[in-house]
């Protein structure tokens, strides 16, 4: 039930102290003696190296150390581990990958040399005069190309550079549904390699204690936990509790901060080495060189179609790039994650995917917002576009035709759809774009020389990341409760949108709580940030260890007031004695007093099982103009009208929707990581180059949230974070090809930039 805090827009408490420039950040973070680390990178795609020459850097000024991977090795330092956990046709092949080079470089930027020195500008130059002597070798980048007989190895363990082979769905239903079918048709996608951009490159500060054995990592990160155990147990082999990971404010992270990267492991291994703190702050250039990046797929998709316009069945044959290394939980983007979106909102008997992960030599890929289900969606709303131009059914109406009706749902990839209003939403998208309206604008535009088009897509995402989570309610000596959970936010709002929850179902005013978060040292557990899965995930589990505080309090308080549990009423904050003349009860804070000074406590902490998916969607529509003679596309409109089930904080809700569509709307129009083919090079590596949307580049994006509540969590809610890019990069291209539509263009390749549309309609004539 909604009452004073949930459903409520409150501005962001935690904006007041990003506003007066007070946020904590790791680069704020001051470490007394701490040292300054640079890492040498590989400058070559592909290269044997032959000698490392650092005589001359070790000895030049405020120099404390250069280390190259024997000195790791020397110390039994284990390789970076990838934990995703795939079925794949054959066992999954994990190359070791060293925090430094181990004789060969297989991708520009991937780490050869760290050198640690008293200020940033000393092992700067030290890196300079390392000297290399490196043995090039042939290189190759795009996924597809790899898989080739004649394609350059880079894993004796993998021949063909396969990484595995991946079946989701009934290939033999989906054969007969084809057989049946009255149309088939069938499109090549390319889904673009993208990076992440946070405002905060990573950054991270490693301690030792030689006191306690101890390691302290402070980091620009997500997923402290994963962190903290990778780190434990695969690279340094001990206790988790020897290893402390914390990350204070975060400025963005989009799935990329979620892993384990190799700087990680070389700060604590020289913080350990040297008796002093080192910190390490990545340059713009050089995180667009070793981040994780995303998506990077090459499809082939095929749809069946009975003569009355029904979905019969759909075959997806995808390669993956997973780049030189196999990261935290790179395979699972292609894979498990798609394979659980699949088909979209529509009811589709029959579907198979068959997934070919490649190793190449570019960086690594992993999960970035939305990972996988973006694909999956952008796949079935593009065929189902082609399919309306093949049958002549209108698309708003096939799509009408094939949408889920009837809840719940088991899709052909074995999900179950609990509610929804999809053809509802269909149908309240087209009226508030104005889709009536829609052929005398265009006709406008015609006379103006422009080229106009609507897009329509629908999406559906399938939020939960990890199953389970941990969470704990604390009262403090002032008065204040803390909230510790072991999701994280990263900007999503969490300091504020976690007290709501708590202030309804404690009574008490938002200002009471306090989140405590990203912090091993006071998380006992947690699975972090990533699948759009804290408030279900995280607020589940907050919400059942308030429960535990109040069967804790109602004891307390009816021992303190000598009465039956059973006639205590909990309503405001406070416990009341029912039908009590003389108004005897006891407030929440004030129990919590009462059982310190007794020496007992009202505190809670549990570990929630949920393991629930929620099903966030939504209709989407775009429209845009064309200037013929430039290419150059304007993205006139943008309006969306999803479910994210029960709203805690409309605003904040819309602010994470529309952050994501400029990310889905710079993948289908800006973004694009580019290689040079033959030399391996990133021919993207700055904001130079890479080009992101600006606030120039987008409309009002105008989202309408409509209430469909899940029974998958008490609260009702559904993940949003992820949304906005799953549902743009579809909409917006269908909007594209839609104005090109007359000149028979019927495919382009994300991003739609101007020297693409331009020439695509030179190509076709006009």
């Amino acid at each position: 039930m909604q009452n004073a805090e949930t459903g409520t827009s409150r501005r962001r408490i935690e904006d007041d102290r990003f506003l007066r420039g007070a946020g904590r950040f790791v680069d704020d973070i001051v470490v007394a003696g701490a040292l300054h680390a640079i890492v040498l990178r590989s400058p070559h795609a592909h290269a044997r190296i032959v000698a490392i020459d650092t005589t001359a850097a070790a000895t030049m000024p405020g120099v404390r150390a250069i280390y190259t991977v024997a000195d790791l090795l020397a110390d039994g330092i284990g390789p970076l581990p990838c934990i995703a956990k795939v079925a794949t046709v054959a066992p999954l092949i994990i190359p070791a990958r060293p925090a430094l080079a181990d004789g060969i470089v297989r991708h520009v930027g991937d780490p050869v040399s760290f050198v640690v020195a008293e200020t940033p500008n000393q092992a700067r130059d030290a890196v300079e005069a390392i000297v290399v002597d490196y043995d090039t070798l042939p290189a190759v980048t795009d996924g597809a190309a790899a898989l080739g007989a004649d394609a350059p190895q880079l894993w004796p363990e993998a021949p063909g550079n396969l990484a595995f082979r991946f079946h989701k769905g009934d290939a033999a239903a989906v054969d007969t549904a084809f057989a049946d079918a009255t149309t088939i048709v069938e499109l090549d996608l390319v889904n673009n390699r993208v990076t992440a951009a946070p405002m905060e490159t990573r950054t991270a500060i490693g301690s030792f204690d030689a006191t306690t054995g101890g390691f302290l990592l402070e980091v620009s990160g997500q997923g402290v936990h994963s962190i903290r155990d990778q780190l434990a147990n695969d690279v340094f082999h001990l206790p988790r509790d020897k290893v402390q990971v914390v990350a204070p404010d975060v400025g963005g992270g989009f799935g990329a901060k979620n892993f384990l990267f190799p700087e990680y492991v070389l700060l604590l291994f020289a913080a350990r080495r040297l008796g002093r703190p080192v910190r390490w702050v990545s340059e713009r250039m050089e995180d667009f060189l070793s981040t994780a990046q995303g998506r990077d797929n090459r499809t082939r998709a095929r749809i069946a179609l009975n003569a009355e316009g029904r979905f019969l069945g759909l075959r997806v044959e995808t390669v993956a790039n997973l780049g030189a290394y196999l990261s935290t939980s790179g395979p699972g983007s292609s894979t498990n994650a798609p394979g659980t979106a699949m088909g979209g909102l529509y009811d589709i008997p029959a579907i198979h995917m068959d997934v070919r992960g490649a190793f190449t030599n570019t960086v690594p890929i992993d999960a970035y917002r939305g990972a996988g289900k973006p694909e999956a969606n952008y796949v079935i709303e593009r065929l189902i576009d082609l399919a309306a131009q093949r049958t002549g059914i209108a698309a708003t109406e096939l799509r009408r035709r094939n949408l889920i009706a009837d809840f719940p749902h088991r899709t052909a990839m074995g999900m179950t759809i609990d509610c929804g209003g999809f053809t509802a939403n269909l149908d309240r998208a087209m009226a508030a774009a104005d889709a009536a309206g829609f052929a005398t604008r265009r006709a406008a535009a015609q006379r103006s020389g422009k080229l106009r088009g609507m897009g329509v897509a629908c999406f559906l995402e399938t939020s939960r990341g990890a199953p389970g989570e941990w969470a704990a309610v604390r009262f403090e000596a002032d008065g204040r409760v803390a909230l510790a959970i072991g999701t994280q936010s990263n900007g999503q709002g969490h300091e504020t949108s976690f007290p709501q929850i708590a202030a309804d179902r404690l009574g008490l005013p938002v200002e009471h709580f306090r989140l405590v978060q990203a912090d091993t040292r006071h998380v006992a557990r947690g699975n972090g940030h990533g699948g759009a899965r804290s408030l279900h995930m995280g607020g589940e589990a907050l919400v059942r260890a308030m429960d535990a505080v109040l069967a804790k309090g109602r004891s307390l308080a009816a021992q303190l007031l000598q009465c039956a549990e059973a006639s205590l009423d909990f309503a405001d904050g406070r416990f009341n004695v029912v039908d009590d003349a003389a108004g005897r009860g006891i407030g929440l804070i004030e129990l919590a007093q009462a059982a310190r000074d007794a020496g007992a406590s009202i505190d809670a902490e549990v570990d929630s099982d949920l393991d629930l998916v929620t099903f966030p969607n939504g209709c989407q529509v775009a429209e845009v103009e064309i200037d013929p003679d430039t290419g150059v596309v304007r993205l006139e409109r943008y309006v969306a009208i999803d479910d994210y089930g029960r709203l805690i904080n409309p605003m904040l809700t819309i602010g994470q929707v529309q952050g994501g569509l400029a990310q889905g709307i710079g993948q289908a129009l800006f973004e694009e990581v580019a290689y040079d083919a033959a030399s391996g090079q990133m021919l993207t590596a700055s904001l130079m180059d890479y080009c992101l949307p600006r606030a120039e580049d987008l409309p009002p994006l105008e989202v309408t949230c409509i209430e469909v509540p899940t029974a998958s969590n008490r609260l009702g809610v559904k993940g949003s974070g992820q949304a906005g890019c799953i549902g743009a990069p579809q909409t917006v291209m269908n909007a594209v090809l839609d104005a090109l539509a007359p000149f028979g263009i019927a495919a382009i390749d994300m991003p739609a930039t101007p020297a693409k549309i331009w020439q695509a309609l030179r190509d076709a004539g006009a």
